[in-house]
């Protein structure tokens, strides 16, 4: 499993430069963030695995966001995109660790959180420790539990002695020429956070949204969340031609949609 976004391009295949994003210091890492200042219930955005603030999905969001005069955040994990450390050294429980210092010291108010592939899954960790934060989830293309179900099958008997000598592995990507680092530790912490083995005490409406042609992610995965949540407001999106990044024109208008209805069922009176 290797990078799992699209970065925003411009006609000539690269990216448009993004604005120099605002800091927060963490320990002694550094967390690259926008912000969009607005109306409550704000979104925040989380990327996927090797993935970036500057990707597709991001940046149409943050888009949408201003239109409806929406709060809106965007951040990227160390060891992404503009935030400091190495991408090697990070775990699950590093990343959501980030997650928790955006919501708690940047976000304002309640959030609809938005993940991508692994941001699902550390959405959804967050969305456990921080409920009162939490109005509404929506997981793209979910990847809960990938180091453990995804990952590790996929590793050789070679590939696991690499890991268990070195430390680290380094594997092949559909997204990008450069290989990929999978350290040991971030298969051990993925153990610790594992979700789809009992239920799930979120309460708050979720919403998957996945492509039945991905081929990174298997969409069975979204079910088996959908399963797990114990909230009864759940509902689940099936793209049939989708693949693992969702971010065709259709696609994001559909994950646009997907937010702005979820947006508005939470400000209905209860």
């Amino acid at each position: 499993m290797g990078a799992t976004d699209d970065g925003a391009q411009d006609q000539t295949g690269n990216r448009p430069p993004d604005p120099a994003p605002d800091r927060l210091v963490r320990d002694t890492a550094s967390i690259a963030f926008r912000q969009t200042q607005g109306a409550s219930p704000g979104v925040t955005f989380f990327g996927g695995f090797q993935s970036d603030m500057t990707g597709t999905k991001a940046v149409a969001l943050e888009a949408w966001a201003k239109t409806q005069g929406r709060g809106f955040l965007r951040f990227d994990y160390q060891g992404h995109g503009a935030s400091s450390g190495r991408f090697v050294d990070g775990t699950i429980g590093l990343w959501l660790d980030d997650a928790l210092a955006v919501l708690d010291r940047v976000a304002i108010g309640p959030q609809i959180l938005v993940g991508s592939s692994m941001g699902a899954w550390i959405m959804v960790l967050a969305a456990l420790a921080r409920p009162h934060r939490v109005a509404g989830l929506v997981g793209v293309a979910a990847a809960p539990d990938f180091t453990e179900d995804l990952i590790w099958p996929s590793l050789s008997a070679a590939e696991r002695d690499t890991l268990a000598k070195d430390g680290v592995l380094h594997r092949s990507s559909a997204y990008s020429e450069d290989p990929f680092a999978i350290s040991a530790a971030l298969i051990e912490d993925g153990r610790r956070h594992l979700l789809l083995r009992a239920p799930i005490a979120i309460r708050c409406p979720v919403r998957l949204i996945h492509g039945l042609a991905d081929a990174d992610v298997p969409w069975q995965t979204s079910l088996r969340l959908a399963e797990c949540v114990m909230a009864h407001d759940v509902r689940m999106i099936l793209v049939k031609d989708g693949e693992h990044r969702l971010s065709r024109s259709p696609d994001l208008a559909l994950i646009l949609e997907t937010v702005e209805n979820l947006v508005a069922e939470t400000l209905q009176p209860r």
